[in-house]
């Protein structure tokens, strides 16, 4: 396991030394930092961005944030070793004083919520496309910033398609009982969608930064 993270940067990341908000684009299971970046104009973002490559080398170009032993339902070490690396890479890389907005996409999605159930303080308006949560209480995997979730609820986007085969129903169970009750969630499923983005699930992810992050986060279009 790679704990030293690769990445590419939007061109704006060197341009404002401490942005008041960053991007973090995570992909999912056997993809690489190669991939979500195209989302930084699709989006219209005008928040510097990185996408982080995973920590796990799976060969062939792909990487993973942590190994699929039982489909939704990843052992809880895995993925706190994986979330330890993305705020190690956080701490060398973005001015403390910076917010950081994450982006997943699949085993990406439940890193981005990650983040925010580690250090809530740190985290804006994180976006959940095609992912889920890692077991809650109820499967003996707390987070340290659940019970301050419970208290704030931040807003938190979770996008995914009607269609998508890709993940286990229980998990997106598991996180439908727990979004609601720890996030301010705005949550969409797009008819005939599959594991993947599509056009208006990008248009809802715009709208949402716009609103949580402010209209500066993102081109007008």
């Amino acid at each position: 396991m790679n704990t030293t993270l690769r990445d590419v940067r939007s061109q704006s990341w060197t341009v404002e030394a401490a942005p008041y908000a960053a991007a973090l684009f995570l992909h999912g299971f056997g993809s690489n930092e190669n991939d979500l970046g195209s989302l930084g104009p699709a989006l219209g973002l005008d928040l510097p961005w990185a996408s982080l490559r995973a920590p796990i080398e799976l060969g062939n170009g792909g990487a993973a944030w942590f190994s699929i032993t039982t489909p939704g339902n990843p052992a809880a070490r895995a993925v706190e070793n994986a979330t330890d690396a993305i705020w190690d890479w956080v701490e060398a890389n973005v001015d403390p004083g910076t917010r950081i907005v994450p982006i997943g996409f699949s085993q990406g999605g439940l890193m981005a919520s990650q983040l925010l159930r580690a250090r809530p303080e740190r985290v804006l308006a994180p976006v959940v496309l095609g992912g889920f949560v890692l077991g809650g209480f109820v499967l003996g995997a707390p987070q340290p910033g659940d019970e301050t979730l419970r208290g704030s609820r931040p807003a938190l986007f979770w996008g995914r398609g009607s269609d998508d085969r890709v993940i286990a129903p229980a998990a997106i169970i598991r996180s439908s009982e727990y979004l609601p009750q720890h996030t301010s969630l705005i949550e969409r499923v797009y008819p005939g969608l599959a594991h993947g983005i599509n056009t208006p699930m990008l248009e809802d992810v715009r709208d949402f930064l716009a609103v949580e992050v402010g209209s500066q986060a993102v081109a007008r279009a």
